[in-house]
């Protein structure tokens, strides 16, 4: 049998105790709820403007007119700019205000004045900088509210060096209670409403009001502005243009409604712009790619699980290695994207921008299954054993074990490490989705052509989760099998801090001591850095 990375990372999670979080409780977030529900936020930054976020239901629970004023002091005592917004139920209450006219680089407080005269909490956000030395990023990815404590939203929101939050996707999960987590691994007091998976509308607004209650998501939001894009669990799990692994229409319906419904949900609740992709200059320093790589122009994964049912499936796999995997249709963004994606970084090269950071939903880096993975397992599941004897099988021919991240799509992987190669310039990538913490030098055509940063997860478990081995062991094992791979970390959770420098990019992975408890005690588990011009790791 083969399944899932999803699957195989749910079924050896230890369980947690339960505990209580102030301020957050099913009262926070039920519709009765008037006024200010859900604090502020602020994203899409740009040297001259930022986005303003927050929702407010009036006492009627009808339409209501917001302004939002930004001042450079906390006093408000010279209104640097604002602007106006009408709400009401046909958008779940949310405002999103757009103010320009801004200053480079400058921190600016705000808040939102209701008709009643009455104030939301005051966030502060920055705007990006018309020039720096250095520009520094907290990014995150794989968020599961069950799972645990939001320790590294509380901890990057505790410091005062970062100019910005990025998140890469999975900023929530869909699932209902006892699916992810399982029921033995939740944490009481920490469940999500709705109730059940969420598919319509409704639900999925529901979701945002319940991860949204959380006060640590909700700091984090006041104090920087967030850059994000979605993955799949902002929809459904495994999800691309035309379904989801993780949607029946037998019994969830039409996919086409289901999408439109998280897309509506995510661009009301999330203090981001409604343009799919966009590019961020930030100064002379570099130039940072939101990108979508999930809903609008993803063709279906690759699945292998048939291929162990035919009489020979070594030979199977053969033929796929040789022929379907390396479809040149296969794509994660679409060809309108990839078009965008490379005139951009060209456009950004010819400016002059030291570097080119590009922030992918999932892996691009080519990991393969080890060959002694096998002694990883111990008193592991059935589950976790066949995840590792089929990527075992795989390798053999040269495969990826993972077929829903840029495993699964060779072709395109390509295309896009080519293009940065063509440009001339320096590539980073940012990505999440696996849950744990990797560093790739990516090669095409036997010559360097990027670095990968990839995240841990907020809350969600790694291979620690599946396999009994020593997360060391586990570690070096992979290493050793992949040439990509520099190095990694399977049993952690916490976020990364990235800083953009002129002649250098330095990516430190925040390994939090806890998710079990309220606890903001860190490591910095590994520091990886990258010359300009060099494509690959020092």
């Amino acid at each position: 049998m083969i399944i899932d990375r999803r699957s195989f990372v749910a079924t050896g999670v230890l369980g947690y105790g339960a505990f209580s979080i102030p301020g957050f409780a099913s009262a926070a977030i039920v519709s009765d709820l008037r006024g200010f529900t859900h604090s502020v936020a602020s994203g899409e930054p740009g040297s001259d403007s930022v986005l303003l976020w927050t929702r407010y239901v009036p006492a009627g629970g009808g339409e209501a007119t917001l302004r939002v004023e930004l001042s450079e002091t906390a006093d408000f005592a010279r209104i640097a700019g604002g602007g106006v917004q009408q709400t009401g139920p046909w958008r779940d209450h949310t405002a999103k205000v757009t103010v320009g006219g801004l200053r480079g680089g400058r921190d600016y407080h705000y808040r939102f004045v209701a008709p009643d005269g009455s104030f939301s909490p005051v966030g502060r956000t920055r705007t990006l900088p018309d020039d720096a030395k250095a520009w520094r990023a907290a990014v995150f990815s794989c968020s599961n509210l069950g799972f645990g404590m939001f320790n590294a939203y509380a901890h990057a929101a505790a410091r005062d060096d970062f100019d910005c939050a990025i998140h890469l996707g999975d900023y929530l999960y869909e699932y209902g209670p006892g699916k992810y987590p399982l029921a033995k691994d939740a944490m009481a007091a920490r469940e999500p409403l709705p109730a059940h998976e969420i598919v319509a509308l409704a639900d999925y607004r529901l979701r945002y009001a319940s991860y949204r209650a959380d006060p640590d998501l909700q700091a984090l939001h006041r104090r920087l502005p967030m850059i994000v894009q979605w993955d799949d669990h902002e929809s459904a799990n495994d999800s691309w243009e035309g379904g989801a692994e993780n949607h029946d229409p037998a019994t969830e319906g039409s996919w086409n409604a289901r999408r439109d419904a998280a897309m509506q949900a995510y661009r009301e609740w999330m203090p981001v712009s409604d343009e799919p992709w966009k590019a961020y200059d930030i100064g002379r320093l570099a130039t940072l790619f939101r990108t979508e790589t999930r809903l609008l122009g993803r063709t279906r994964q690759p699945d292998i699980a048939p291929l162990f049912k035919q009489a020979d499936p070594a030979a199977a796999l053969k033929a796929f290695h040789d022929g379907a995997w390396m479809d040149p249709s296969a794509t994660m963004m679409g060809t309108q994207q990839e078009a965008w994606l490379a005139q951009t970084m060209r456009a950004s090269v010819k400016g002059g921008r030291a570097w080119q950071v590009i922030g992918f939903g999932t892996i691009m880096g080519d990991t393969k299954m080890p060959a002694d993975a096998a002694t990883w397992l111990g008193g592991s599941s059935d589950r976790a054993r066949d995840y590792i004897e089929s990527g075992i099988a795989a390798a053999k021919v040269g495969l990826p074990f993972a077929y829903d991240n840029w495993g699964g799509y060779p072709a395109a992987r390509a295309r896009f490490l080519r293009s940065a190669q063509a440009v001339g310039g320096s590539t980073v990538v940012i990505s999440g989705d696996s849950h744990n913490a990797w560093a790739y030098d990516l090669a095409q055509d036997g010559k360097p052509a990027a670095v990968e940063f990839a995240g841990q997860g907020v809350t969600s478990p790694g291979y620690e989760a599946g396999v009994s081995a020593d997360p060391k062991t586990v570690a070096a094992s992979l290493v050793r099998a992949n040439a990509e791979l520099k190095w990694c970390d399977t049993s952690r959770r916490g976020y990364m801090a990235l800083t953009i420098a002129a002649d250098r990019v330095t990516n430190d992975w925040i390994m939090l001591d806890t998710i079990k408890q309220r606890n903001l005690g860190v490591t910095i588990g590994h520091r990886a850095t990258v010359m300009r011009g060099r494509n690959v790791m020092v």
